[in-house]
């Protein structure tokens, strides 16, 4: 078995007890909130005795806690957990609010990417200049504004004031092929459905992006400024390489510390953004999370818990198996 076949098996093996702790934690924490979720999930105080005893008995509500624990999990884990509150199967609820919010990831991480690292770069090689302090104080604000307050600020600019955006329904094309509009319609080069998909999902997006951008530029900036003072750029200057090669191992060298956090930032725009998503309207994974909390159904937060920390784990491991790529030094 290979070094890197060991490293694999052991991470995943690693995904269980990790996944268990998120999931109990997540529980413990709901069923110790004051209150009768039975009553809650049958109508409140004028439920039926009947119907809050018939979802008791259901959910097993009147089992120790340890047991009920593992009973979600097990109706979880098979696909057949039912939620008290919309009568929906939990992982279909997932599933149909995934294309919003894999949408709204697949954009936020483009604009991170084409901003974020150029300007990174940009500031890192006009370094003590003029332009190099503009890039950081922005970088400075946008990891510093609320977005909440940027959400409404370009909601009055783009929909009220200039109408360039849509803030109702989601664009939904007559065909499917992924399941998700923005890739289906690039495929088809359906190009009047992918321009409504841009209309909707750009400043949301945007909005989600932008406290990563300036997070990224600083980042990629202070990796670039490192890799540049190696020793090996001296002897790339002396041998009088190109600066295009210069600056290609310079930017290679610099990518594990970027790579790590890109995936990381992926990883968190995947599992959904609850405020942005709420303010623009949109039914993501956020929303869903967020809407679980306020009805304290906890069984679709449980479902929701458990897909948000398979998708971290999934990315660290995916950027741990980057690591080997982009550095040979680096072996597992």
């Amino acid at each position: 078995m290979s070094n890197l076949t060991r490293f694999l098996v052991r991470r995943i093996l690693t995904f269980i007890p990790t996944l268990v702790g998120v999931t109990f934690v997540t529980f413990l924490i709901a069923t110790v909130v004051p209150g009768n979720p039975a009553k809650l999930w049958a109508g409140g105080e004028k439920a039926s005795p009947e119907v809050v005893e018939q979802i008791v008995k259901e959910y097993r509500l009147d089992r120790p806690f340890w047991e009920q624990y593992f009973f979600f999990m097990y109706k979880l884990l098979t696909n057949t957990m039912i939620s008290p509150v919309t009568s929906n199967y939990v992982w279909d609820m997932i599933v149909d609010r995934l294309p919003v919010t894999i949408q709204l990831t697949l954009l936020a991480f483009v604009f991170i990417i084409i901003l974020g690292i150029p300007l990174g770069i940009i500031s890192a090689l006009t370094r003590d200049t003029i332009v190099d302090a503009v890039i950081r104080i922005m970088a400075l604000v946008g990891i510093s504004v609320p977005i909440f307050w940027l959400a409404y600020l370009l909601i009055f600019v783009f929909y009220t004031k200039y109408r360039l955006i849509t803030l109702a329904g989601t664009p939904e094309p007559p065909y499917s092929i992924t399941g998700i509009p923005l890739i289906d319609s690039i495929i088809m080069l359906d190009m009047a459905t992918f321009e409504d998909v841009l209309r909707r999902y750009t400043i949301p997006a945007f909005t989600l992006a932008y406290p990563s951008i300036g997070f990224v530029a600083r980042l990629v900036r202070n990796s670039f400024l490192d890799a540049m003072s190696g020793d090996y750029v001296e002897f790339m200057d002396a041998r009088g390489l190109p600066s295009t090669w210069k600056y290609r191992h310079i930017l290679r060298n610099s990518s594990i510390p970027i790579v790590t956090v890109l995936g990381l930032i992926f990883g968190g725009l995947l599992t959904g953004a609850p405020i942005t998503e709420t303010i623009f309207g949109l039914p993501g994974l956020g929303k869903f999370l967020l809407d679980s909390i306020n009805n304290y159904d906890y069984l679709s937060l449980m479902g929701g818990v458990l897909f948000v920390g398979i998708i971290y784990l999934t990315v660290n491991l995916l950027v741990d198996i980057t690591y080997a790529i982009i550095d040979p030094r680096v072996r597992y």
